[in-house]
């Protein structure tokens, strides 16, 4: 299956977080869009890896995505070297997506930074002829999509651009809200952490009717670029 679009996370809920809205907007749009997830958040303080793969299927099917999938990398431990790019290779090859989206540049997390360099890595070097992968005993083409874009997560990034999802910001928190483990729950007894907290939630939407105010929009969703973005004419920037 070819995809429009394939997103990556270190963490299920890192997608819908920095971009849920975008994905839910471009889906509406036609677009096939996947999430690939690194790891099942297994050292997350709050429910198990079991429950998170539930959450995960359950946000994905809010958000309408085509497929999800993932690498079950060591949450905490994986690391930027040729094991991990080949799988990292191997799955933008098997999608061939025009477009990459993934993990902040830096972050609080050290798995966010991390994971995004490692996704950015492997999509060029997915492009090499001479690097070989196989899925199911078949040698895979080379792939390089032709963007990626790092979506922003807990420190306030500037964006390079925004995109306007005024019309899908309650399908974004629906989709988070997916993760009953992982955010906000008054009757909970599981340790506090700082996602938990109401103003977490809360700041989702803040920071996404901010970026809006910034380009005359209700909401919008900021991603930063690794080259300039093109556009055919004036009239394509709002």
């Amino acid at each position: 299956m070819k995809l429009d679009i394939l997103a990556f996370g270190a963490h299920p809920d890192d997608v819908e977080l920095g971009c849920g809205a975008t994905i839910a907007k471009e889906i509406a749009n036609g677009k096939k869009v996947g999430v690939i997830d690194l790891t099942r958040g297994e050292l997350g303080t709050r429910g198990s890896a079991d429950i998170r793969d539930i959450e995960a299927a359950n946000a994905g099917k809010i958000l309408g995505v085509s497929v999800r999938e993932n690498l079950a990398f060591a949450d905490g431990f994986f690391l930027n070297d040729k094991e991990h790019q080949l799988e990292i290779i191997k799955m933008v090859r098997k999608y061939q997506p025009d477009v990459v989206l993934c993990n902040a540049i830096d972050d609080r997390h050290i798995d966010h930074g991390k994971g995004s360099k490692l996704v950015s890595d492997a999509c060029f070097l997915s492009g090499l002829l001479k690097i070989e992968t196989k899925i199911e005993n078949t040698v895979q083409e080379k792939w390089r999509p032709k963007q990626v874009y790092h979506y922003i997560q807990w420190k306030n990034i500037e964006p390079d651009f925004v995109v306007d999802v005024s019309n899908f910001i309650e399908k974004k928190t629906e989709a988070i809200l997916a993760y009953t483990s992982q955010f906000y729950d008054p009757k909970s007894n599981e340790p506090e952490t700082p996602i938990t907290s109401r103003n977490f939630i809360d700041s989702v939407n803040y920071r996404a009717r901010d970026l809006g105010r910034l380009i005359g929009v209700e909401y919008a969703e900021g991603f930063t670029t690794e080259r300039f973005v093109a556009v055919d004419s004036l009239d394509d920037l709002i």
